[in-house]
């Protein structure tokens, strides 16, 4: 049996799984609001999902244009729309979700919280090549 995810104990999505219609998708929307981009399989193993289920939402939520993907070598990496008007909205609220979950009034405790939704900081090795940026994000 699988273990349960540590941030499902605190009941995080309650209320945006009825909005999104999963917890799967508003856990997807939250962590790329949260991160800038994310991948499936990182998705999946953030949160103790199945890969399918995260890949099923990020093809939804890219096929009606809240998120766009792009190929870096095998793997599909997505991040938010910027053209999208509603999309902008979207994110507001989103960015206010988490700044909900990152007060002391939300419950969560704050380890918690870096675990899943703390953008990465780890430094970048030393002479690691960059990883071009596509041209259609450039603008």
């Amino acid at each position: 049996m699988k273990k349960e995810s540590a941030i499902n104990r605190y009941q995080v999505a309650g209320q945006l799984e009825v909005l999104f219609g999963s917890r799967a998708a508003a856990y997807t929307l939250l962590y790329i609001e949260s991160q800038g981009s994310g991948y499936a399989s990182q998705i999946a193993e953030t949160f103790d999902m199945s890969l399918n289920g995260a890949q099923q939402q990020l093809r939804k939520f890219e096929a009606e244009g809240v998120l766009v993907g792009y190929t870096v070598g095998r793997t599909r990496v997505f991040e938010f729309n910027p053209r999208g008007v509603t999309v902008r909205n979207l994110r507001r609220f989103l960015a206010s979700e988490l700044e909900y979950l990152a007060s002391e009034s939300s419950g969560l405790p704050a380890e918690v919280y870096r675990q899943y939704f703390s953008p990465r900081q780890r430094p970048r090795r030393s002479g690691k090549p960059l990883t071009p940026v596509p041209e259609r994000l450039m603008k």
